[in-house]
């Protein structure tokens, strides 16, 4: 049986983190299990340990703890077994103020977290490994994203900040334009500052902001039919709606309900 949890970040990474994440698949009956991670308009970085092997993406071994940037499309991670992960859910604009480059060389990729910033002393994995509760490996993780902010001391875009706040607010149905001259930067220069900051544009921002909101009713089974899905959240029809479903999460509505294990915010798990 897999059990999954959310974590709140500590008060320290409370600007850089919307929440940690546990999902320990380590029981006697544990079989190969395919995660599907759900686009959610947020980078991070993951830890796993796994019985079976490393975790896979298609054909490509994974590192035991990697960064991802910003997805633009669903993918599929597969374990072989018995496995343990650890997540760290970032703000959509963490990535350069925690590590200093531009998002959008991450954008729908990952690194080994050790080649791109290890800190000195004993190596991270290493630390992870040796530490056996996973609210140990938590608090490691949180204490190295400290050391990355008092390393970097880079302050983030303030009108970046703005305008993702304001997306975010309206669910994605925000007017770009408007966006625009409330920050008064011109349409090029706004999608500049969110592909360095974010790594991606605000209008792929905010397409990923309205799919959440719609999974959001989705999951909590707040409507009679999908086109109301469609309709609240400003899709033209339930075909737009389903399409961009399919594109964010990997699966039409429907068969994302039926699904086992969709208990995660940012993944569903398919045994």
């Amino acid at each position: 049986m897999m059990n999954y949890q959310e974590i709140q970040p500590p008060d320290y990474l409370q600007d850089y983190v919307r929440y940690m994440w546990t999902l320990d698949n380590w029981g006697t009956n544990a079989v190969p299990t395919t995660l599907r991670p759900i686009v959610d308009g947020c980078p991070g970085l993951l830890f796993h340990q796994s019985e079976g092997g490393a975790f896979r993406q298609k054909d490509k071994e994974l590192p035991n703890l990697f960064l991802y940037g910003q997805a633009t499309q669903c993918a599929e991670l597969t374990s072989g077994g018995k496995f343990r992960a650890i997540g760290v859910v970032l703000y959509p604009d963490a990535l350069t103020s925690l590590f200093g480059f531009d998002a959008d060389s991450m954008t729908d990729s990952c690194a080994d977290l050790e080649r791109v910033a290890q800190p000195p002393g004993l190596s991270l994995v290493e630390r992870l490994v040796n530490t056996s509760a996973i609210t140990a490996q938590t608090d490691v993780l949180a204490s190295y994203l400290l050391s990355q902010i008092k390393r970097n001391q880079k302050e983030a875009d303030r009108v970046t900040k703005y305008a993702l706040s304001q997306i975010m607010a309206s669910n994605g149905n925000i007017s770009l334009k408007k966006l625009q001259e409330a920050v008064r930067l011109s349409e090029r220069s706004l999608e500049r500052r969110f592909k360095q900051c974010v790594g991606i544009s605000p209008k792929l921002f905010a397409r990923i902001c309205r799919f959440q909101a719609s999974l959001g009713q989705l999951r909590h089974n707040k409507y009679s039919k999908l086109s109301d899905i469609a309709f609240e959240n400003d899709y033209a029809d339930q075909s737009h709606f389903i399409r961009t479903f399919r594109e964010f999460a990997g699966s039409s509505p429907y068969q994302f309900q039926k699904q086992s294990g969709n208990t995660a915010e940012n993944f569903s798990l398919l045994t």
